[in-house]
């Protein structure tokens, strides 16, 4: 059988072909294929090869044998066809390579992202339509009985139809088809199905722009006509109209019949982003994410490398996608941690559409109300250009933002609204007016413990508390994913009856404003109950309808989202973020709060802004109150180039894991002996992870610290390269860490 699959006595040449796996080796995933020279393969062509007893797709990188020693050629096996598809684009084989050697992954891993559809790599199934043979042309002696002049009748009376349509309309069954088609009376065209995307248009007006809104765009577009690299940071208020500048920089790269792709972090929870871009272009994008179904995934692949699609909005993943004419790339809330990818290759999004636009040769635009500490340094250097947005367009302005003191106004024993923050809302509702109330923690409580001897309910396979999600009946870890009921007695102590839940979550925020607000309506909104693009459609037509007083909501409510008749937001526990000892944490909390606060006052009524807090003296909270953004930033920024942090300096972390503890210790001291010693590199560490065990393995973390110029990269190469690992251990490297549990 072999003989048959890989016949070796036809004339092959011998091609590279990059298979999509987490293949080890200096190849990265890279073999040499022997291929039938009258295919004449080119780089990024897409095939089939074997691979042991599989067979795998790979992108073709070129000639074989150019790197390291070559196979002999009766070793090779053969690449078994190509694949109907266009090939993949040489920016995106240069994207993989660049993104592989940032990360320090294996290039078939980020190979994987660009081909990530396999079904569709087959082209699609023809449409088969039905017509009618002009009756001049049919057979002398052909049989004309009822049936068939049904069929002929409504062939008549209409275009082509496919066979099901045919048989249902005329009444008859396929074989009265075949027939008629065997005796020439009808005749049977494949055509390429159509387009499930419709073509958006640029020329459709959109919303009157103000001269600062228009100024922006101008620029935009301007970079999209020039056709090079160029990264702009479009810097605006909250509901400063961002979203209608940058689509005419979309719409300019659509008249040069370019493509553009829109990067949002929540993509599956923008619905109300799809109506605002249909409103302007006439139709909705194509859209990207992991909720897609399988063959609307499959279509979307297939009709982005066609170059059948005009403009696509995706999570991060969209960035791989094989683009042969990509003109644009918006990052959209472009400071979001959502655009870090923290598990298998850990690539950030934003940094690798700034990568994409340098390799494609176009421009991208960074958006944000509150841009990261890596932009605004950007464009301090001049690597970045900027544009800014001051002002709400027509009456709207920037809700008034109050600090409400928690020392001073506690709430009531078992409560979690402070008195001016109840009084605030009765007083909108009372107005008529919606109130958002915001605590970014999921579930009910956050811990649950046992009143008589304190033993707190933690996951058996993580270093974390179990979350009780009193909607569902049970605890639930947030990091593994496991779930199980609440004991009915302490395992500690025995104590029957005695678990208690400890902190709010959104849930049992929902249970006091039941409470304390009866008539109103609330709908809590949150990762467990915004499940997909149609529940949290339904869930901005029901509070823009006015059908919902109260949100009660997470961090998914606290960008992208207009709600004009929303005036008021109470931020519940304001130094949520503040723990942990995350570097970035004071930047993240003045982020995600101003972003919430924005969601006030965006149409002609005021809005205001109330924040808990245990400290209002802490610079963040400070600068929230005095909307001082540039301010805080300018400070975060001292602080951390005097201690040498990103972006002044640069950071790796290293993760050993094991299914026990006393093997990853060994491990990760025998990395830290391995340590290199070099001027302007610190290696600290090992020591426990935060998350000491998860999902049932044991972690242990080090952190590699070294001065901004310093190849991280090569350094890492060398250290952990001739490392032989035992069984069952496994390191992974995270460069620029975003998050360090």
């Amino acid at each position: 059988m072999a003989d048959d699959l890989f016949p070796l006595d036809a004339p092959f040449d011998r091609v590279s072909v990059l298979l999509p796996l987490p293949l080890p080796g200096a190849a990265g995933g890279a073999y040499d294929y022997k291929a039938d020279p009258d295919w004449a393969l080119a780089r990024g062509d897409v095939v089939e090869v074997p691979l042991g007893k599989r067979r795998v797709p790979g992108i073709v990188l070129g000639p074989g044998g150019v790197d390291g020693e070559p196979i002999a050629e009766e070793r090779l096996k053969s690449v078994l066809r190509r694949f109907a598809t266009p090939p993949v684009p040489d920016a995106v084989l240069r994207l993989v390579d660049w993104t592989a050697a940032w990360t320090l992954s294996a290039r078939g891993s980020v190979a994987r992202m660009a081909i990530s559809v396999p079904s569709a790599l087959e082209p699609p199934p023809s449409v088969l339509l039905h017509v009618a043979v002009p009756q001049e042309a049919w057979a002398p002696d052909a049989r004309l009985t009822p049936a068939r002049r049904r069929v002929l009748s409504v062939l008549t009376d209409g275009p082509g139809l496919e066979p099901r349509d045919l048989a249902r309309e005329a009444g008859v069954g396929s074989s009265v088809l075949k027939g008629m088609a065997d005796a020439g009376l009808i005749e049977i065209h494949a055509l390429d199905p159509p387009s499930p995307f419709g073509a958006p248009n640029p020329d459709l007006p959109g919303r009157t722009l103000s001269a600062e809104q228009r100024h922006a765009a101008d620029h935009l577009s301007q970079a999209v006509r020039s056709k090079g690299f160029s990264v702009t940071a479009l810097d605006g208020i909250t509901g400063s109209g961002k979203t209608e500048v940058y689509f005419e920089a979309v719409a300019e790269a659509l008249r040069a019949g370019r493509q553009a792709l829109v990067l949002l972090p929540e993509i599956a929870l923008s619905s109300q982003w799809l109506g605002r871009f249909a409103e302007r272009f006439g139709v909705e994008p194509a859209v990207w994410h992991s909720d897609l179904k399988p063959k609307i995934r499959r279509q979307t692949w297939r009709a982005v490398a066609e170059g059948k699609v005009g403009v696509l909005v995706g999570a991060r993943s969209a960035l791989f996608l094989p683009f042969p004419d990509l003109g644009l790339i918006v990052v959209d809330e472009e400071h979001d941690g959502a655009y870090k990818q923290e598990d298998g290759v850990a690539y950030h999004a934003r940094d690798m559409a700034v990568v994409r636009g340098s390799l494609g040769a176009h421009p991208v635009a960074l958006v944000s109300a509150t841009p990261s500490l890596e932009t605004v340094e950007n464009v301090k250097r001049g690597r970045y250009q900027a544009v800014h947005l001051t002002a709400r367009p027509g009456s709207a302005t920037l809700p008034e933002v109050d600090l409400l003191d928690l020392r001073k106004s506690p709430p009531e024993r078992g409560r979690f609204l402070a008195p001016p923050l109840v009084t605030a809302t009765e007083t909108a509702l009372a107005a008529g007016e919606q109130v958002l109330l915001f605590l970014n923690r999921r579930g009910y409580a956050p811990l649950t413990l046992c009143r008589m001897c304190g033993e707190r309910l933690e996951c058996p396979n993580c270093t974390a508390w179990l979350v009780e999600h009193r909607l569902l009946g049970r605890l639930q870890c947030h990091h593994c994913g496991f779930s199980g009921r609440k004991p009915e007695k302490c395992r500690h102590c025995e104590a029957e009856d005695s678990f208690v839940a400890s902190g709010p979550g959104v849930e049992r925020l929902a249970e006091e404003v039941l409470a304390r607000f009866p008539d109103a309506r609330f709908q809590v909104a949150s990762s467990d109950t915004l499940v997909g693009p149609d529940q949290a459609a339904e869930f901005v037509r029901s509070v823009r309808a006015g059908e919902v007083d109260v949100i009660i909501g997470t961090q998914v409510v606290a960008k992208g989202h207009d709600f004009p008749n929303l005036t008021l937001v109470g931020v519940v526990d304001g130094d949520l973020g503040l723990a942990g000892g995350d570097l970035r944490a004071s930047e993240r909390t003045f982020q995600l709060l101003h972003q919430v606060s924005g969601r006030a006052g965006r149409a002609d009524k005021p809005g205001r802004v109330l924040i808990q807090t245990h400290a209002p003296e802490a610079p963040v909270m400070q600068a929230l109150a005095k909307g001082d953004r540039d301010g805080f930033m300018a400070e975060e920024a001292r602080a951390r180039e005097a201690a040498g942090m990103p972006p002044f300096g640069r950071l790796a972390g290293i993760v050993v894991s094991a299914p026990d503890g006393a093997r990853a210790d060994e491990v990760a001291r025998m990395l830290a002996r391995a340590a290199p010693r070099l001027d302007g590199v610190d290696i600290l560490g090992p020591a426990p992870a935060p998350l000491a065990l998860l999902r049932g393995r044991h972690r242990r973390r080090l952190l590699v610290k070294t001065r901004r110029e310093v190849n991280v990269q090569k350094v890492l190469a060398d250290w952990l390269g001739p490392l032989k690992l035992p069984n069952a251990v496994r390191v992974s490297v995270d460069v620029d860490p975003y998050s360090f549990l």
